[in-house]
């Protein structure tokens, strides 16, 4: 067998952060997932936690940053949402390891890079919400509310839940992009909220 190299053992380990979350990114299972021994891991990564810090940095690129620039390349603000909240709602599926990332993100020490991406996924829609004409503020609501939606969507699915007829990928692309762009906001006067 050839000698595995760090990119191996992180390939590896992404499969199993997106099959089983966080948790399941473990030496011994990934070097059975690799059928070899960990004693070959220790060539490349100091202990689990620098393993952790692989498939998390594996997680942003790929789920944020790549993600990002594609759909940079589309003109039309409205069309660039709609392609990113296809691609979202589609890869939802292959995505285990983050529905529940964001319960786990305390309890693993890694708040701060979960916290990073969500950060950077709501400032890039509420950039493109603005492009299409509202103002800075309530960009940043409908964007957070977005990526809260769907959060949630992904928690309610790793729950058990099973959505039924009529929410397929097409429908909640289009309820997302709905959400999005084409809902007026509610007078602050009618709904007196208090920021904290």
């Amino acid at each position: 067998m050839a000698r595995l190299t760090a990119d191996d053992w992180t390939l590896a380990a992404f499969e199993r952060f997106n099959a089983d979350g966080i948790a399941a990114v473990r030496v011994e299972a990934v070097a059975r997932d690799l059928g070899t021994t960990k004693g070959s891991f220790y060539w490349h990564f100091a202990d689990r936690a620098a393993l952790v810090q692989t498939v998390l940095e594996t997680w942003e690129r790929t789920e944020t940053e790549e993600l990002i620039a594609r759909v940079q390349q589309i003109e039309s603000p409205r069309d660039r949402l709609a392609w990113l909240f296809e691609a979202i709602v589609q890869r939802m599926q292959d995505r285990g390891g983050e529905r529940t990332l964001y319960i786990e993100a305390a309890a693993a020490g890694i708040h701060q890079v979960v916290g990073r991406v969500v950060e950077r996924r709501v400032t890039y829609v509420a950039g493109v919400i603005e492009e299409l004409g509202f103002d800075a503020v309530e960009a940043r609501r409908r964007a957070a509310l977005i990526v809260a939606a769907v959060i949630g969507y992904q928690q309610l699915i790793a729950g058990g839940w099973h959505p039924g007829a009529g929410m397929g990928d097409a429908a909640l692309v289009a309820s997302l992009l709905g959400m999005a762009v084409d809902l007026s906001p509610a007078p602050a006067a009618q709904h007196p909220v208090r920021d904290e």
